[in-house]
């Protein structure tokens, strides 16, 4: 099995270049495929910018491989050659936006089951705030202001990015509509990193990780490391 990268938002600048230069070491190096998926910056024609800026971003941190795949509706990820490109990536990342649209664009497609593989395979899963959150068994719709299932690729928690600023908010709903669920909240310009099939995970980047359990609140700064599931 592969890692996996969930970040808090706020991505492209400041001390997110903690968090993915660990992911591009963890997938290889510099010189693995990196693809980018901006579906989730479709909803307000921001698909093209958000890529570009993702791909600059990578190369700043010394990634030579990048690429922004056109993935941005049903029909583009169920696209066979886009799905080949990405089962052969080493590190593949969902960019922010619509929570719900980029759940919906990817669930069982051709797209979705290549990322899948490549996680199988060793690959790094990296999502920012609706990146991260669509990735997780549910995720909180701010629009719908519903739960909606996700893609399930981490079971049993519920992402809640830019944690320091509105996603705290979120919590005390949350904890009524899931009350089975971990919620993980996670700050901006902050990702946390799971050690490979482990259930391990650690801190990188400016702010924290806020875990809330068994009515409990849990925080872990930089550099801690922290177990989602207990026993």
């Amino acid at each position: 099995m592969g890692f996996i990268l969930l970040e808090g938002g706020a991505e492209f600048g400041g001390q997110m270049e903690f968090p993915d230069r660990q992911a591009i070491s963890m997938a290889g190096g510099s010189d693995v495929p990196i693809s980018i998926i901006p579906a989730a910056a479709a909803p307000d024609k921001n698909h093209l910018r958000a890529g570009k800026n993702a791909v600059g971003w990578f190369q700043s941190l010394g990634a030579t491989n990048v690429t922004a795949l056109p993935v941005v509706d049903r029909l583009s990820a169920d696209d066979p050659d886009h799905a080949v490109f990405l089962k052969k990536s080493k590190l593949i990342y969902l960019l922010g936006g619509f929570p719900r649209y980029l759940g919906q664009t990817l669930a069982s497609t051709r797209c979705w089951q290549a990322i899948q593989a490549a996680y199988r395979t060793g690959a790094v899963i990296a999502g920012s705030s609706a990146g991260a959150m669509v990735l997780c068994e549910n995720y909180y719709d701010p629009v719908g202001t519903q739960v909606m299932k996700g893609l399930g690729l981490i079971g049993g928690i519920c992402v809640l990015p830019h944690h320091n600023t509105f996603g705290r908010d979120w919590a005390p709903p949350l904890q009524q509509l899931l009350p089975d669920t971990i919620l993980v909240g996670i700050d901006e310009e902050t990702g946390i990193i799971n050690d490979a099939s482990t259930d391990h995970w650690q801190v990188f980047g400016k702010g924290a990780s806020t875990v809330y359990r068994d009515g409990q609140i849990e925080q872990y700064i930089s550099q801690q490391a922290f177990v989602l599931h207990k026993g």
